[in-house]
């Protein structure tokens, strides 16, 4: 339950945002400008920030963020890791999932591939608190659906 003096201070939300930008790469040309800029929120303090906390990722690594914007013109931004797609098509190696799954074997992944992209997730704000065992059952499910075939081992 939110004190009293919780409730007086918190700042009236004008807009939740939610963009896909690489990492690294945040300029104020679309699609980060217009979506910002229809808000009044200062662009190039974003993308400082943004690519000051995306520094450590490989550039053009798509980043998921969701930019909470107050009346008064100011932000907050949380910025999460890629997509469990698109680490498992970069392990896989490949450029799409497969058209028919369950009947076309797209790539193989072992279990490991699975452990690695899971402990990399597990750092995420909204999966913090999962064990790493639901994560890993979760990735399994998305790469079944993308047409990968999870195995114990590779051969």
């Amino acid at each position: 339950m939110a004190t009293l003096k919780e409730i007086l201070t918190r700042r009236p939300v004008a807009a939740t945002i939610r963009l896909t930008v690489p990492a690294g790469a945040a300029r104020p040309a679309p699609p980060v400008g217009p979506a910002l800029g229809q808000y009044r929120l200062n662009l190039m303090a974003f993308c400082k920030d943004f690519n000051a906390r995306t520094q450590k990722y490989k550039p053009d690594t798509p980043m998921a963020v969701t930019i909470t914007a107050f009346k008064d013109n100011t932000f907050e931004f949380t910025v999460k890791s890629p997509s469990v797609t698109w680490y498992l098509k970069k392990v896989a190696g490949i450029e799409s999932g497969s058209g028919r799954p369950g009947h076309v074997v797209a790539s193989t992944l072992s279990l490991k591939h699975i452990y690695e992209i899971a402990k990399v997730k597990q750092s995420d704000p909204y999966c913090q608190y999962m064990p790493l065992e639901s994560i890993c059952k979760s990735i399994i499910g998305t790469a079944n659906s993308m047409g990968i075939k999870v195995v114990k081992e590779l051969d």
